[in-house]
């Protein structure tokens, strides 16, 4: 056994101890976490300086070019500046994806490169909680655009004992908290996410209500400002047939669900036999996994009818040439309300995830759409949808009124404007 495997094997021991014992939790992240700070801080933190001209970005702990970093990006790009860019990806493809080469440093996830630059930059931009042992230099600005408008409760929120979970309550509110302190902006799309993500990362407590960008969210201009020929491209590429409506599958993960290797799993608690029994004359599935789900899915059983679009890296491409969303508890429908599309609530395990995972922000009877707890009522509701097709769009356009006001497809230009940058 050779070194890297011995570490990797004494890791996952450890790992699995600690899952099974607080105390040994705590001990061996508060040491890996020190380790981890002091030596960020002597190798990176004082050995560089900001330099104003470097803008740094990641999005979902660099496992994709998407969301709103990447719609900030792209409008600088387009804008007359002096900036140059890096982004952090843990994928060494994903460089390929951006469409500037020249003024643009791609280094890996938690990487040596990745220190280095993130010491340097004098603006940072992400849409997820950054790594525990970073620290922000008081001259830097940290841009949080976070990922999604909240319906099931979030950090500081969350307000029941997770059975199972990776993170003790305690630990995801020290966490949340911790990332609150680094923020100098707080990208919000309405008034309602305000008030969740303030109280999510207990701003009040910290004195900072004051850092929130009540701007949109850049990465909905796309859903605003997207052409036809757009659909057209993607469904070409993903080799979708066009004589069928499209059908777009994005669960979220559960927090009970966590594997030493994979990270979260997600069985999908669905019959697709029988949805292809019923549906495959006028109906594909594209099935979108949670960005935080690791485990692989084989539909080969299924295939020309489920499509495993997970690897997909930008949500925003399925959900223009989608006709109907199904989701359960994830916040992918905030941002597909916009599109005025009918939207359907997979919710087998409501109960369970309501009272022993997470919690909701949201009243359930406010949802833009019909909520069914198993496949016969799928079904049927997935046929029924487009017969009162005026009043489902009558609902979601009150629903997206409320919630998505500020997505004019002219978010990225305030956030930049409102933060600074431009």
């Amino acid at each position: 056994m050779d070194i890297k495997m011995s570490k990797a094997y004494i890791l996952n021991i450890a790992v699995r101890l600690s899952k099974k014992n607080i105390i040994l939790r705590k001990i061996l992240r508060f040491f890996v976490k020190r380790f981890r700070s002091l030596r960020f801080m002597m190798l990176y933190y004082y050995k560089y300086k900001v330099n104003k001209h470097i803008i740094f970005f990641e999005s979902f702990k660099g496992k994709s070019y998407s969301d709103s970093p990447k719609a900030i990006y792209e409008t600088l790009l387009n804008t007359k500046n002096s900036y140059k860019f890096v982004w952090a990806f843990n994928s060494g493809g994903l460089h390929k994806l951006l469409p500037d080469q020249k003024r643009t440093t791609c280094v890996y996830y938690n990487s040596r490169e990745y220190y280095r630059y993130f010491s340097k930059a004098q603006y940072i931009v992400t849409n997820s909680t950054l790594l525990e042992h970073i620290k922000k230099k008081n001259n830097q600005i940290l841009i949080q655009t976070w990922h999604g408008t909240p319906l099931k409760r979030l950090g500081c929120d969350i307000n029941v004992n997770q059975e199972n979970s990776f993170y003790s309550l305690r630990e995801i509110y020290k966490l949340y908290e911790s990332n609150g302190t680094k923020m100098d902006y707080l990208v919000s799309p309405s008034a309602y996410a305000t008030e969740k993500l303030t109280s999510t990362f207990n701003l009040k407590k910290l004195k900072k209500e004051h850092i929130v960008l009540e701007a949109g969210y850049p990465r909905n201009d796309f859903l605003i400002n997207h052409k036809k020929d757009e659909v057209e491209r993607i469904k070409q590429k993903l080799d979708l047939p066009t004589n069928k409506r499209v059908i777009l599958y994005a669960p979220t993960y559960r927090d009970n669900s966590h594997e030493v290797n994979s990270g979260y799993i997600f069985t999908p608690n669905i019959d697709f036999d029988l949805l292809e029994k019923n549906l495959c004359a006028d109906y594909i599935i594209l099935f979108r996994a949670h960005y935080l789900v690791g485990k692989s899915f084989n539909f080969e059983k299924h295939k020309g009818f489920i499509y495993d679009v997970s690897h997909t890296d930008d949500v925003n491409y399925l959900y223009i040439i989608s006709d109907l969303l199904i989701t359960d508890y994830s916040s992918v429908f905030f941002d597909y309300a916009n599109l005025k599309r009918p939207i359907i609530y997979f919710m087998y395990d409501l109960e369970s995830y309501q009272n022993k995972l997470r919690g909701f922000y949201l009243d359930l009877d406010e949802l833009p759409g019909p909520i069914v707890k198993d496949e016969i009522q799928l079904i049927e509701t997935i046929k029924q949808i487009w017969s009162d097709s005026n009043n489902t769009i009558e609902r979601i356009a009150k629903f997206s009124a409320q919630y998505n006001y500020l997505d004019d497809g002219n978010a990225s230009d305030r956030v930049l404007k409102m933060s600074g940058i431009l």
